[in-house]
């Protein structure tokens, strides 16, 4: 039974097992919900941003996994997600039941902040957690299998994500004893995402045509592209502000350095790409801007205006050098998640422990830290490294080892097959198309029936002008 009550000024009062009272500005409740709505329309967003890279042919699958993501990890946060994640009574490593199907997760104060209630950071992580696995499962682009991705999300979740989330914001979370800086997710959404997505890449090999002109293509949909990047850049503010957990200066704070380094980190990528073509990039500046984006996260309650520049500069610089990894070591990751993800969560981690200030994370009133090496705080850069070897390490490995027993049980092996992938993952997968078929004869090299939405017998032969990521033109 909630027992809640309204005080003199408006605000929600509720009461302890021992009946000490508890009061929950609505102001602070409001703007939590608004970022967790700002949240949730940045997985969309991560949909529409792959999608617009690929081929068209498989660009209604990127937008559908970022839907699935939504769906999936949403019952596995009410299943018990949130409870592995944020029970009181759990490890240095992964919580335990306490909250299996959300039971007491109320009104009670949250072990996130005590001014709001559980039942709202609840709902604000799960976003967290969906957004996290729909950046992971972009790996599958252009061949992967959507039904056996649905279990793959549910496992995931389960044993990397829940784990790392735990570690890094649960007050028993090793990381977080140990002194780590992680304001919005720097190790446990982009890390372990980037990560996974390396895995995932390596394990469902090169796709068909790769190393050859088949594969050196630009994004078919550049509108698509900076549509995503919108969806997130404005949905980043909800990311990052909103973890303040509060209205209070510290949040608007972030959404300032945000906004600062996504701005950066988009001019600085472009310029790099201009240096190549002569040509003024427009997926150039949305790739700088995700860069920008990835790597203040970490450090976005944490780091004054100046330094983010820096933020958006070196993430800009290094995803775009980075992006050049999968030439030099021969895996197919075709968005370029690892790249911008992983690499771009490190940048962010280590650059937290060089530049976060006491001063800057006591703005919300409340918050007491050591600082970086701005504040002579020297061992803070041993942490934010310490955090994330770990983040990268255990992700990598342990969605290997899934995708593996995955590989060996009957129906949910996740590569698709040669046909599948000539002929589009939408048509082969979906049966459905993002363009009404339009200029799909020319993509996959035959005609197509509109009316049955399935391709004539003729034999499939695959288009010269087709593409792999907007970077492969670099190699």
């Amino acid at each position: 039974m909630v027992n809640v009550t309204y005080d003199s000024s408006g605000d929600l009062t509720a009461y302890t097992p021992d009946g000490t009272p508890v009061v929950y500005n609505l102001g602070d409740t409001a703007f939590v919900i608004l970022s967790m709505a700002l949240v949730w329309i940045m997985i969309p967003g991560v949909g529409f941003f792959y999608s617009g890279l690929l081929r068209r042919k498989n660009a209604l699958s990127m937008i559908y996994t970022s839907l699935a993501s939504i769906a999936v990890v949403s019952f596995q946060w009410f299943f018990w997600g949130y409870s592995l994640a944020f029970s009181e009574t759990g490890s240095r490593y992964i919580g335990d039941l306490k909250y299996f199907g959300l039971k007491g997760v109320l009104d009670q104060p949250s072990i996130g902040s005590s001014r709001i209630p559980a039942l709202l950071f609840c709902v604000y992580q799960l976003m967290f957690a969906a957004i996290t696995a729909a950046l992971a499962v972009g790996a599958i682009a252009e061949r992967g299998r959507l039904g056996p991705l649905l279990v793959f999300i549910f496992v995931w979740s389960t044993i990397v994500y829940d784990p790392i989330a735990c570690w890094t914001w649960n007050s028993n979370g090793w990381s977080f004893v140990l002194g780590g800086l992680d304001f919005a997710g720097g190790t446990p959404v982009h890390i372990s995402s980037g990560t996974a997505a390396l895995a995932i890449s390596i394990y469902l090999g090169k796709r068909r045509g790769y190393g050859t002109e088949r594969l050196a293509y630009k994004p078919h949909n550049t509108t698509y592209i900076i549509l995503g990047t919108v969806f997130l850049w404005f949905g980043w503010f909800g990311f990052n502000g909103g973890s303040a957990l509060s209205a209070n200066l510290r949040a608007i704070q972030a959404c300032i350095v945000t906004n600062l380094a996504a701005s950066t980190g988009g001019l600085t990528w472009m310029l790099w790409d201009y240096r190549i073509e002569r040509k003024w990039s427009a997926v150039g500046f949305c790739s700088g801007a995700i860069s920008g984006l990835v790597a203040i996260t970490p450090a976005s309650g944490f780091v004054g205006a100046p330094a983010s520049v820096l933020f958006g500069v070196l993430g800009g610089t290094v995803c775009n050098f980075a992006t050049q990894l999968k030439f030099f070591f021969g895996y197919d990751d075709a968005l370029d998640i690892f790249a911008t993800h992983a690499v771009g969560g490190i940048v962010g981690n280590l650059l937290t422990g060089l530049f976060a200030q006491a001063s800057v994370a006591g703005f919300d009133g409340v918050t007491v830290i050591g600082g970086g090496w701005l504040d002579h705080h020297y061992i803070q850069l041993g942490y934010q490294l310490a955090d994330s070897v770990a983040g990268l390490s255990y992700s990598f490995v342990v969605t290997t080892i899934i995708l593996w027993i995955m590989h060996f049980i009957p129906g949910l092996r996740l590569r698709t097959t040669e046909e599948a992938e000539i002929l589009g993952v939408d048509d082969a997968e979906m049966g459905e198309f993002a363009y009404d078929y339009v200029g799909l004869e020319q993509e996959i090299g035959h005609s197509v029936n509109i009316t049955s939405a399935t391709s004539t017998p003729a034999a499939p032969v695959e288009s010269a002008d087709a593409s792999s990521s907007v970077h492969n033109e670099k190699a």
